[in-house]
């Protein structure tokens, strides 16, 4: 009887201490121009301010504040858990961050931000905002985007941080690729230049430390069957489960993608530009390790958020994003990208 109680409490102790706990959301979301009031003289920031053709005013920023809160809160309304970590683009500086941040529904998650300047030339920047309950930050980086071929070229640095989530080491990235400004096979090798420096970086640092779980995420501007992602010169990522060994990297939104799903929408068409990537070991790694989990009642490992209220009604863009700005007309939306989010667990 002795020896079957104290089977019978190892395994309490063993769902207690976190085998059975909430898997954790890591989510990205492209804000699409959530510049600040101030007219910045060392970027073009001009059109995002009171005097500007936007006419950018206190109300219209509190509005967008509003709408970003809402999304980051029914995101962690899902399983009733805040966001482990959540990777932005498009926001002009760490002031813009503090306010979201500080919002009545997020404020109780106590997010801290990873911010670094960037060389842009608008002056927005990718971030990160992430709990320091579920992550244990030990450093963080921005690392300067290259394109060897275009070494003059100016875009958002590729943000990196570091630590230990579970006594399990990740290293997280988050960028904003170069558009496809000039056409998309005129401007790929662009993104396939960053895709290239960021397997390099992953590689690197797993090279150093073996067990890292990488986690890359970001508004690529190419789909996740893209050269740029997975392509051997890109990324590199596998788009099928099943070909991922622990060394590989894994696209999960490839699925959602061939299945008709997208992010945001041009020409009728829909795209997901909004990608987190995976290094293997989150798909191959024992029961008793952290690694991507389908939930939500979902065949995929990719997810994407959309609900009605983000969603344009009428008009000429009916079934997109609802924007914060068609032109220079004021839309009171969102973005005109949807966000996306993965589940890490046990």
């Amino acid at each position: 009887m002795k020896h079957l109680f104290t089977i019978l409490l190892t395994l309490f102790s063993f769902y207690a201490s976190g085998y059975a706990q909430k898997p954790f959301k890591v989510v990205f979301y492209n804000l699409e121009n959530f510049f600040d009031l101030e007219n910045d003289p060392d970027v073009l920031d001009d059109e995002f301010t009171p005097e500007g053709p936007k006419k950018w005013t206190k109300d219209k920023y509190d509005k967008k504040l509003s709408n970003i809160e809402k999304v980051f809160f029914d995101i962690a309304a899902i399983n009733k858990d805040y966001p482990a970590v959540i990777g932005v683009c498009e926001i002009e500086n760490r002031n813009v961050l503090e306010d979201i941040v500080a919002t009545q529904k997020l404020s109780p998650a106590n997010y801290r931000i990873v911010h670094y300047d960037s060389p842009e030339l608008r002056g927005v920047d990718a971030a990160f905002m992430y709990r320091p309950d579920v992550l244990k930050l030990e450093g963080s980086k921005a690392i300067r985007t290259v394109i060897p071929s275009l070494p003059d070229f100016k875009t958002r640095d590729i943000v990196t941080m570091w630590g230990k989530i579970d006594q399990e080491d990740f290293f997280f990235m988050v960028a904003h690729w170069p558009s496809r400004l000039g056409g998309k096979e005129a401007s790929a090798l662009r993104r396939i230049a960053v895709g290239n420096q960021m397997r390099h970086i992953a590689d690197s640092v797993r090279a150093l430390r073996p067990s890292t779980k990488v986690v890359m995420m970001g508004d690529f501007n190419d789909d996740p069957t893209d050269e740029s992602i997975s392509g051997e010169k890109g990324i590199g990522a596998k788009i099928k489960v099943k070909e991922v060994t622990p060394a590989d990297y894994y696209a999960p939104f490839a699925a959602l993608l061939k299945a008709g799903y997208g992010t945001l929408a041009y020409g009728d068409a829909w795209n997901i530009f909004d990608n987190i990537v995976v290094s293997g070991n989150l798909i191959n790694e024992d029961k008793d390790q952290l690694k991507l989990k389908k939930t939500d009642n979902s065949k995929f490992y990719g997810h994407i958020f959309k609900r009605h209220y983000m969603v344009q009604k009428e008009g000429q863009f009916k079934g997109y994003p609802l924007r914060t700005y068609v032109g220079n007309n004021f839309q009171g939306g969102f973005s005109d990208h949807f966000p996306v989010y993965i589940y890490i667990g046990k």
